[in-house]
């Protein structure tokens, strides 16, 4: 069976778990969550991070009690057989294949502004480009990883001494600027609701640090790098989510944030600093190609995992001489043409569908393998094993708890009505889809496996 490359190093899977975390998400939409909820967003930040950590705590226990699982969805297919392996498989390939275009477009709309050439044109660049980088070697894409993380983490953190000089009002005229948090209808202005449907709302922009178990694959050391991830995660939510976020709504009045413009922007100008626009679309371009980059290369590893096990169509599992699955790249390399196309013209109505169907998959796929670790974790104490040295907190309550809230999103986003409930359900329904299609395979697979014949037994019709 081809085996890919162990070239990634520590250092790009470092970069690969922070960056997987901080996308454009953080810099421009987190403007539509601080718009609805005020202040009191940072409580939503951190019920959705806390979320997000016990999963990966979750993974970290896995990983090291399963050192020669490869990738994030093949914990669910560890833990409740080859149907969850499937269906977190695909759900988890479709979330990141919509991802790809999406992030394309993002990125091809900035340079627009900068260059003036036709947006399509410049997002079919981006893609030649990425698809390049994907094609050379996985320690290519450590690399621009690395380098892209690298970016978006130094200007999280200036940011953050910039912010806090002026809210502690070291730099600011007026004096310490704390009084912004409560001034303008309370720290929870619209109540707890909103704080909770925040938390719905941040949940998506949260994911993306298991990105670390299918790069972890390619390393030297999976099962440490994973645990180092589970066990580092959580300052990385309180840096660079909560502690930007709650800076920001410190800086500038919650009520001046306006849906669609980078709050980032926002609180430099207001810093007076006459660099930020610029800077911070530099930054948010570097975000978006990072988000581009790792989308691409999530896509064509867990579909080459998913046909290693049969699961899709097995021409797919091939590498080339540096160990590149590259019918999978190119696989991932179409489909983003193809929505690039379907976004650029008249087919809006498609490429809205396509996003909204995959708008909840990432819930359905950490809820998989929740209760894959959750079972796992059994069957190894009924066994009589030793508890793995990195353990899931206060197991089973916590696990529950994780559980419990992740179906507490969902009901979230039923009851919340326009988009989100028409996420939930084009979501429901690419479940449904995956589901029968593992069915189809299987029933497929069983009517090829020929029926022992019992020795001096008549053959069939006599």
């Amino acid at each position: 069976m081809p085996e890919l490359s162990r070239s990634l190093q520590p250092r790009h899977i470092t970069m690969i778990s922070i960056g997987g975390m901080i996308g454009a998400g953080l810099f421009v939409s987190s403007s539509a969550a601080i718009a609805a909820t005020g202040p009191a967003i940072v409580l939503s930040y951190l019920i959705t991070g806390t979320l997000v950590l016990l999963v990966m705590r979750m993974l970290g226990e896995m990983a090291v009690a399963l050192p020669t699982v490869r990738s994030f969805t093949e914990f669910a297919r560890a833990g409740l057989g080859p149907w969850a392996g499937f269906v977190a498989g695909w759900l988890y390939w479709y979330f990141w294949m919509i991802v790809v275009p999406v992030e394309a477009i993002a990125g091809a709309n900035i340079l627009h502004g900068w260059l003036g050439f036709p947006p399509w044109l410049l997002g079919l660049v981006l893609m030649g480009i990425m698809t390049a980088v994907n094609l050379m070697s996985a320690r290519s894409y450590g690399e621009f990883e690395f380098w892209f993380a690298s970016i978006k983490v130094a200007a999280i953190l200036v940011f953050i001494a910039l912010a806090a000089a002026y809210a502690c009002g070291f730099t600011s005229p007026t004096g310490p600027t704390f009084g912004n948090l409560s001034a303008y209808g309370g720290f929870m202005p619209k109540g707890w609701v909103a704080v909770l449907a925040g938390a719905v709302t941040v949940y998506f922009s949260l994911t993306g640090a298991e990105i670390t178990t299918i790069a972890a694959a390619e390393s030297r050391e999976p099962a440490r790098a994973v645990a180092r991830m589970s066990s580092s995660v959580i300052m990385r939510i309180l840096t660079f989510y909560v502690g930007s976020v709650l800076l920001i709504v410190t800086v500038v009045p919650w009520v001046r944030v306006h849906v669609g413009e980078s709050p980032f922007t926002l609180a430099l100008a207001t810093m007076q600093f006459k660099w930020a626009s610029l800077a911070m679309s530099a930054i948010i371009l570097t975000a978006v190609l990072s988000c581009l980059n790792s989308a691409f290369y999530v896509c064509s590893r867990v579909m080459f995992v998913l046909a290693e096990h049969g699961d899709a169509p097995q021409w797919l599992v091939q590498v080339n001489e540096r160990r590149v699955p590259t019918r999978s790249v190119w696989m991932g390399s179409l489909a983003g043409v193809l929505g690039i196309l379907a976004a650029m013209t008249s087919s809006q109505t498609v490429f809205a569908f396509l996003v909204n169907a995959s708008g909840a998959l990432m819930v359905f796929v950490y809820m998989i393998v929740a209760v894959a670790h959750i079972r796992l974790r059994r069957e190894r104490e009924a066994s009589g094993a030793p508890t793995p040295a990195l353990s899931m907190w206060l197991f089973p309550w916590l696990s529950y708890a994780a559980l419990a809230g992740m179906v507490a999103v969902l009901i979230a986003m039923a009851l919340m009505g326009g988009d989100m409930a028409r996420q939930l359900f084009w979501s429901v329904v690419s479940l449904a889809v995956a589901v029968g299609a593992f069915l189809l395979l299987d029933a497929r697979r069983k009517a090829r496996v020929p029926v022992p014949v019992t020795p001096g037994a008549p053959p069939d019709g006599s």
